[in-house]
């Protein structure tokens, strides 16, 4: 008798904490957004794939992407966000400052950052791999080929330390050039001041477009150092936190389960698994959870589509950087990505 007490004492204890969630304190983010009516959301300053704003200022990438699942999430409409440039340097001050939500844009999760510059990482939305651009010409096959080179990065980029420690490491020599603009060193490389460039592959594919004749370079295959990256946001303010971590978990999650933007609504009416129904709000009230609405992951799977989507249209495949999904693929395909279940 006391077992049967004590579980169902359990089970009032835990239908009291999904009921008081909104009990929860209060997240000034949120409560900023949907009184502007909008996102404000930190974005590079172009990069093809990922953050890139056309001649008519027309966003596009996969961080992009994602940033608009959150509108969608939070406001149900995701046209509801503006972007903000922000340079390597910027960056940091600029989600600090309060003047963006969060940073979504090729930033490197490190230890150092998230201890030290008052930032919170929540979760990874692309695999990335440090490697180097060169000219086809030169006949460079392994990164130990550029011995005696001379390279380009960004200043203040988590590449231009982790190709310092490289070659120091195994005592090859080269001379580093970093530029206080990404888009300077870029033009550097492409105007022959530099043998190399070094960015993440993803990020290379995406700069390798700009250049001049993009066929006389080519990407090493060879990677120096994983980067995993993901939206960034400041410290505090935990149920802002909570809603752009399980975004992201969600747009995952979709692919996982098969949800699409095509099939959401039949997945939404007809499915039997619980855990779609929860993700898509049939059941569960995880919306509410946060101070959404119950059907935020519809919205945004609906509006933008599961991860698998975005990736294939903004650098997969079905886009000008023709990217394998490689580690970005599901960790049931042999890919690192999951997310964790909606219960």
């Amino acid at each position: 008798m006391k077992t049967v007490c004590r579980i169902a004492a359990l089970a009032a204890f835990f239908t009291g904490s999904a009921a008081s969630a909104q009990q929860l304190a209060p997240s000034p983010t949120l409560d900023a957004i949907k009184a502007r009516g909008h996102i404000e959301c930190g974005a590079h300053l172009g990069l093809p794939g990922f953050s890139f704003a056309n001649d008519k200022g027309e966003w596009a990438g996969l961080d992009v992407d994602y940033c608009k699942s959150l509108a969608a999430a939070v406001l149900g409409d995701a046209t509801k966000v503006k972007f903000t440039p922000t340079s390597v340097q910027q960056r940091w001050a600029v989600l600090q400052s309060g003047q963006v939500d969060l940073l979504s844009r090729n930033t490197t999760i490190t230890f150092s950052r998230n201890a030290t510059l008052g930032v919170n990482f929540q979760g990874i939305n692309f695999y990335e791999g440090q490697t180097f651009v060169v000219r086809t010409k030169a006949k460079v096959v392994a990164v130990k080929d550029l011995a005696d080179a001379t390279i380009c990065v960004a200043a203040g980029s988590t590449e231009e330390k982790t190709a310092a420690d490289w070659f120091r490491e195994r005592n090859l020599k080269v001379t580093i050039i970093n530029f206080q603009k990404n888009d300077d060193a870029i033009s550097a490389y492409d105007q022959g001041r530099c043998d190399a460039y070094t960015a993440g592959i993803g990020a290379l594919a995406g700069q390798r477009i700009k250049f001049k004749d993009p066929n006389e370079h080519q990407i090493l295959t060879e990677i120096i150092s994983n980067d995993p990256q993901g939206p960034v946001t400041r410290w505090g303010d935990e149920r802002w936190q909570l809603v752009v971590r399980w975004v992201l978990n969600g747009t995952i999650a979709a692919e996982a389960l098969g949800v699409t933007s095509k099939n959401v609504e039949e997945m939404k009416a007809k499915s039997a698994s619980s855990e779609v129904r929860r993700l898509l709000g049939a059941e569960g009230k995880f919306g509410q959870m946060m101070g959404l609405s119950d059907d935020w992951m519809f919205n945004a799977i609906k509006q933008v589509g599961n991860y698998g989507e975005s990736y294939e249209r903004t650098v997969g495949m079905g886009s000008a950087l023709k990217l394998k999904r490689g580690a970005n693929e599901l960790w049931t395909k042999g890919g690192l990505l999951y997310s964790p279940p909606f219960q």
